[in-house]
Formats: structure tokens, C-alpha cells, sequence
């Protein structure tokens, strides 16, 4: 009997293999939606340069608007399976629960292997049913604990009161332990936060592997996120626009740490 792996397995595996953390953020800067075929061919031209150097794809808005999630963006999703490839849609699911569980099900088929939900929304009506579809699929859903920006602390760096104990805890620390509770394969925590991501890191072990956005271009560092227990990073802009994207993707991945 085969055993389909999840996709939390299917990207630790493909990481090993490819002895990489890196998951590349296929971002770029606003195009004339007039101009879409230009669009499509630098990200094909990026993603083919820099697929042995990564361990999988994320994609945002910057990719799903201009050129559609069945158009375009499927057929990049499909490329970056051929390669190998896992494929992460950072949709920011945060909404009612029969909302959030069409959104899952229109993102995985269009093939996205996992996607990034926010915990603000809670689990009954909220953020259950979309994991409840995910992993019916084999398919994951990663939790924003912490995000990469400054602001990220007005609201992920508030401190809340436990309802049911009445204690004072940390919004991003409840956020872990909902992680762990809840199964995610996977937590959001800002590679510019070294510290948060230590605090996160020592919530939830090796149990949720943590996925730091915000190298380069917002300031994070990849060597401080891996030791403060980041498991993958997720790099865009310092890759998409640089000059040589495939050797910046390789100086950043593990190969060149290990």
C-alpha cells in the first residue's frame, strides 16, 4: 500500500534532497496589466533560473491579479511541480469559515500545495474548516504567527488576556500555541525578528517548522533566522530583482551554511 505524503513531508523531502531552505517568493513591481505576457515571461524566466537552488514557490498578489489564478498563475504553479517543485499561495485566508473553506478549495485546484491563513479569525467558523479541506487534499495550511514588517507589532506583538485563565500572554505566543494545537504545517514569523523567532521557536519545536519572510530587502538576515530556529526562508525581492538571480539564490541557500 503507498502512502501519499502530506505536504509538510513532501517539502522537508524536497529540502533535503536539494539540500536548500529556500522557498522563492515570486514577486515583482507593479506592470501595466496591459503588458501581462512580459509579466509572465520574467517570472518563468526566474523561476526556471533559480528551481534547483529552492525547496518551493510562493505566491502572492503580485503574480495572482494581473495574470489570474486559473491563467497564468496555474500554468506557473504547474511548472514549478515539473521542477520539483512545492507551490504556496500566501492568500492571507482570514475571513468566516464557509468563505475560508473556498478559498482552499478553489487554491488547491487550481494546485497550490499549501497556503498561508491568519489566526486572528479564530478556529469554530473560522480557520477549521479550510484545514479541515487541506488536509483532506494532503495539502497544508501555514499560520501567520509574526510578520516582517514594522508595524507587524501593533497587532502580532500585542499583549492579550486569556479569556478562560485570565492570564497576560504575547498575541504571536497565543498564535504559536494555537499552531501546535491546531496541526498547522507550518508558521509565518518575520525574518527581521530574530528574537520573536526564538521565543516562537522554543513554543513549538520541531513540531511546526517556521517560515521566515523578509530576507534581504526588509533587513532580516539568513544566517541569524536559521539560528534562532527559522526552518525555511522566504526570499523574493532579493532574488527577483537581482541581477543574477540564480546566484543569489544560491549564496542563500543552506548549501552555502552547511
Amino acid at each position: 500500500m503507498i502512502t501519499k505524503l502530506r505536504f509538510k513531508q513532501r517539502i522537508e523531502e524536497t529540502s533535503r534532497k536539494r539540500k536548500t531552505d529556500v522557498v522563492l517568493a515570486l514577486d515583482f513591481p507593479y506592470h501595466d496589466p496591459k503588458n501581462r505576457d512580459a509579466l509572465f515571461s520574467k517570472a518563468q524566466t526566474v523561476l526556471d533560473a533559480v528551481s534547483q537552488y529552492v525547496c518551493a514557490v510562493k505566491f502572492n498578489h503580485h503574480l495572482i491579479l494581473p495574470l489570474g489564478t486559473f491563467d497564468g498563475v496555474q500554468t506557473l504553479v504547474n511548472r514549478a511541480h515539473d521542477k520539483g517543485l512545492q507551490a504556496i499561495v500566501d492568500c492571507k485566508a482570514n475571513d468566516i469559515g464557509n468563505t475560508n473553506q473556498i478559498i482552499g478549495e478553489y487554491y488547491f485546484a487550481a494546485g497550490f500545495d499549501a497556503l498561508i491563513a491568519n489566526p486572528f479569525v479564530g478556529w469554530e467558523e473560522g480557520l477549521k474548516p479550510i484545514f479541515n479541506v487541506a488536509h483532506k487534499q494532503d495539502r497544508g495550511v501555514i499560520l501567520l504567527t509574526y510578520m516582517s514588517h514594522k508595524g507587524a507589532v501593533e497587532g502580532y506583538g500585542q499583549t492579550i488576556i486569556n479569556p478562560q485563565t485570565e492570564s497576560r500572554i504575547a498575541q504571536y505566543v497565543a498564535f504559536a500555541k494555537k499552531a501546535l494545537r491546531w496541526k498547522a504545517d507550518g508558521a509565518v514569523v518575520g525574518a527581521t525578528m530574530p528574537e520573536k523567532i526564538g521565543e516562537i521557536h522554543d513554543v513549538l519545536g520541531e513540531d511546526v517548522p517556521i517560515y521566515s519572510p523578509g530576507v534581504g530587502a526588509q533587513g532580516g538576515k539568513a544566517d541569524d533566522a536559521r539560528r534562532a530556529g527559522a526552518r525555511f526562508l522566504i526570499v523574493g525581492r532579493e532574488i527577483t530583482q537581482a541581477q543574477n538571480p540564480a546566484e543569489t539564490a544560491r549564496r542563500l541557500s543552506v548549501m552555502e551554511t552547511t
